[in-house]
């Protein structure tokens, strides 16, 4: 991730609409898959902290976080968040099953080999244990958010089981997520690909917008997120899948 963009990426993580709801419906799955306040779990990616304090507030107590990055990690620490350290989601500095949940959110696609990700990520989660895990859809959606974000891939769905069952993961569910702006994100997308292209905003595509609109789109998020409980969706900006290790 560039400096620039990472500055403005803790900025923005806390309240911006797209941050916020991703957050909403991870928190969501956890309390779905997870509700014990004793369950361990570790966040890969945990950025500043927000959903580790979300969790926290809810009243989870085993809670670990890492992150490449020292400045989110710092951040986390200054909000009170002690179990943080900055460490690689691909080279995993703790004991063989010592979680019961992992989470990683918009992770797996910045990993250069996701195969060697998921084998760790398998290590450290406890037989039973369960996965979360976020990442970009389609790779016709490609822009040059993905360029400063550095990513190596966007997912389908299908990709995205294979590469956990890959792993040894068991596929419990899997979804899209973010279909309500999925239509008009592949047209803005598909328009700039064939228009001259001019130098990426160190922002991407993530900006500051007015309250109210940030309120809205929220708003449209947080319905999906609630439709989510109920059904799986079949595209979107973003897919996911709950997994697990296999107990033998």
């Amino acid at each position: 991730m560039d400096t620039t963009y990472e500055a403005h990426y803790h900025q923005l993580e806390e309240n911006h609409w797209w941050f916020a709801a991703r957050r909403n419906i991870v928190f969501n799955l956890i309390r779905q898959y997870a509700p014990s306040p004793d369950t361990a779990i570790l966040e890969i990616g945990c950025s500043g902290g927000p959903l580790l304090l979300d969790l926290r507030a809810a009243g989870y107590s085993n809670l670990t976080g890492i992150d490449v990055s020292e400045t989110g990690i710092a951040l986390a620490r200054r909000r009170g968040l002690d179990s943080v350290q900055v460490m690689d989601g691909a080279k995993l500095d703790f004991p063989d099953a010592s979680f019961d949940l992992l989470i990683a959110s918009d992770v797996l696609e910045h990993i250069e080999d996701e195969d060697q990700a998921v084998r760790e990520w398998l290590r450290v989660l406890r037989p039973g244990g369960q996965l979360i895990v976020f990442v970009p859809a389609f790779q016709f959606l490609w822009s040059q958010h993905d360029e400063v974000n550095h990513h190596y891939r966007r997912y389908s769905a299908k990709r995205l089981r294979a590469t956990l069952e890959r792993g040894r993961f068991a596929i419990e569910r899997t979804s899209y997520w973010n279909s309500t702006l999925f239509l008009p994100v592949a047209a803005m997308r598909l328009l700039q690909s064939v228009l001259p292209k001019k130098k990426a905003a160190p922002s991407g595509d993530l900006q500051v917008i007015p309250g109210g609109l940030n309120k809205a789109l929220l708003t449209l998020l947080r319905t999906e997120n609630r439709m989510l409980r109920f059904m799986d969706l079949p595209v979107g900006v973003s897919t996911f899948i709950v997994a697990k290790r296999p107990a033998a």
